[in-house]
């Protein structure tokens, strides 16, 4: 009776030595890097508001820089925002951006509209 018990322990012990708590493999994350409008911001306007925001073949509002897209920020929310049919809905003609692209342009705005 005494050997199964400690042969008992003994494959708990060899058993649950290398489990760990999820919350020390959370600790251990590192945080996701900043969103900046070059590696984020950029190549999302580039997919979603050409050619209609990019010169030399966009008309309407330039949002081809960095300066531009930071102070439109407000503006490219609320118009994102919308929902198609509604006035000044973005993008024009397009399907709605996908709630996590729109949470980028706010976390990019949160974030205080990083360039690089």
């Amino acid at each position: 009776m005494m050997k199964k018990i400690i042969t008992g322990l003994l494959i708990c012990i060899v058993s649950f030595q290398f489990c760990t708590t999820s919350k020390k493999v959370a600790e251990t994350k590192e945080p996701p890097p900043p969103i900046t409008y070059l590696s984020n911001i950029q190549p999302m306007i580039s997919a979603n508001c050409s050619p209609c925001h990019i010169p030399p073949k966009g008309f309407q509002k330039a949002l081809d820089n960095y300066i531009t897209a930071k102070d439109k920020i407000d503006d490219i929310l609320r118009r994102v925002n919308l929902n198609p049919g509604e006035r000044d809905f973005m993008p024009f003609k397009h399907p709605k951006m996908s709630d996590s692209a729109i949470n980028v342009f706010v976390q990019w705005k949160n974030n205080g509209l990083l360039e690089k």
